[in-house]
């Protein structure tokens, strides 16, 4: 019988946890990018703003 190669395992494991976080990224990229293509500011508004006088 073949010896299991935990190796080569471990790897395939790492390769697809990767591409998972890859694609959840790049998901929420695409969202962000969406958001501020509709008018969003890109950042909150500053703090100046709120400042007391």
């Amino acid at each position: 019988m073949a010896k299991p190669n935990y190796s080569f395992e471990k790897r395939q494991r790492e390769l697809a946890k990767k591409k998972k976080k890859d694609e959840k990224d790049a998901r929420k990229r695409a969202e962000r990018d969406a958001g501020r293509a509709d008018g969003a500011p890109e950042a909150p508004e500053s703090e100046s703003d709120n400042a007391p006088e």
